[in-house]
């Protein structure tokens, strides 16, 4: 069984982002994409976290540590880019390189973010 080692999470969100009654944050367009460029993310699974790096020029980069025998291999990289008010990724060969887009809600310090299929999860981010 593979885990989904993909999310994003923000520590600050520009006046941009859109806040419900709760005070929780959508992450949308512009606001987004500058969450996430140049960040890294240690997304938490329940083995562990796992740091994924999102370069300013789309490209991203994983290390999966311990939880290799779950990725299938030690380290990824692939594309990332904002679709549609969502965040789209694909990495060359963790999640058989297939791609997905994700929407994110900022909660304080932790951006809760599901998946185009569904699934969901955490992450927090690390400057």
């Amino acid at each position: 069984m593979r885990f989904v080692f993909v999310a994003v999470a923000v520590t600050t969100i520009g006046s941009c982002a859109f806040a419900d009654d709760e005070g929780n944050s959508k992450l949308q367009g512009d606001i987004l994409r500058k969450a996430v460029s140049g960040k890294t993310v240690h997304l938490a699974t329940p083995l562990g976290t796992l740091p994924i790096r999102f370069r300013m020029n789309g490209t991203m980069s994983g290390t999966a540590g311990e939880l290799a025998a779950y990725t299938g291999s030690a380290a990824d990289s692939g594309r990332w880019w904002v679709s549609s008010e969502k965040l789209c990724q694909r990495w060359q060969t963790w999640l058989d390189g297939k791609t997905y887009c994700f929407t994110l809600r900022q909660e304080g310090g932790t951006v809760h973010w599901v998946r185009n299929d569904g699934l969901s999860g955490k992450a927090t981010i690390v400057r």
